[in-house]
């Protein structure tokens, strides 16, 4: 269980489900251990959080577990779908990976307008190595889902000659590491329903090592805080992704205190809104 996440599932604002799916790993594996390693290195971490006054105990968070990934990843996908289509009846999904590919279930299953993911890779390819459940191929699928009107990729430095032509449509903003700025960000974004992705890589592999295919002139930790700080408030899902066991916990503890600060975020904005 992530440490305080103590609420009854029937009762949660916000549900944490696993999703340990590794099929389409391109470099190094692992992101099997993701959603374990996420709720391990989660553990020294204050309950308390003193900017905000808020306890996390106290933000309703519940630990589903994980789905069981199989080899069938176009069945596992559509299985995780309806778990969090359930799940999201009630409460905001907060999805821990596993490889990107599952972002694709939790994208469908809480229907946004818009999405913000951070990443070191566009993942706009129709396919990779003839794969079109490829992690490769995340948000190629996601400008495909019905609700989703835009995408902005933040922290993005790579991809193919094809993928960087694609970016040039009015569908997909990219911004840079050395480009971001959170009120940029927050303009983007607006008031739109919102899912927030963030692929571990999209950090400086030198701060989060511990990731399939690590890029060098990533996004620092304070960048990626003010990003989940920032989109938070609008969002009506979550994700942390491509997290794995190379590394002694870096990426793992840097993707349980960015779920921290997305429950924190959002609690607060949401009490705010309340007053």
């Amino acid at each position: 269980m992530f440490p305080g996440a103590n609420e009854s599932h029937t009762d949660a604002t916000y549900t944490i489900v696993g999703a340990p799916l590794e099929r389409s790993t391109t470099f190094r594996g692992g992101t099997r251990f993701g959603p374990d390693r996420i709720r391990k290195f989660a553990r020294p971490f204050e309950d308390y959080d003193h900017h905000r006054d808020i306890h996390f105990s106290e933000c309703a968070v519940h630990d589903h577990g994980d789905i069981r990934a199989w080899d069938d990843v176009s069945a596992y996908l559509q299985w995780l779908e309806g778990e969090l289509r359930d799940v999201a009846q009630t409460a905001i999904p907060l999805l821990l990976g596993g490889e990107h590919t599952v972002t694709r279930s939790g994208v469908r299953a809480v229907e946004p307008t818009v999405v913000v993911c951070a990443d070191a890779h566009l993942d706009l390819r129709a396919t990779f190595d003839g794969n079109s459940d490829s992690h490769a191929t995340v948000m190629h699928h996601i400008l495909d889902v019905p609700s989703v009107e835009e995408i902005l990729l933040v922290g993005t430095r790579t991809g193919s000659a094809a993928e960087w032509e694609r970016t040039q449509t009015s569908e997909v903003t990219v911004i840079s590491p050395s480009a971001f700025e959170a009120d940029q960000i927050e303009q983007w974004v607006q008031s739109r329903a919102c899912y927030l992705s963030i692929d571990i890589d999209a950090a400086d592999i030198g701060i989060a090592p511990g990731t399939g295919t690590p890029e060098p002139f990533g996004l620092h930790t304070t960048q990626l805080r003010d990003l989940v700080r920032t989109v938070a408030p609008t969002t009506v899902g979550f994700d942390i992704v491509e997290i794995n066991d190379r590394d002694n916990g870096q990426a793992a503890s840097l993707g349980a205190k960015l779920l921290r600060e997305y429950v924190f975020a959002h609690t607060a904005a949401t009490d705010v809104a309340q007053d």
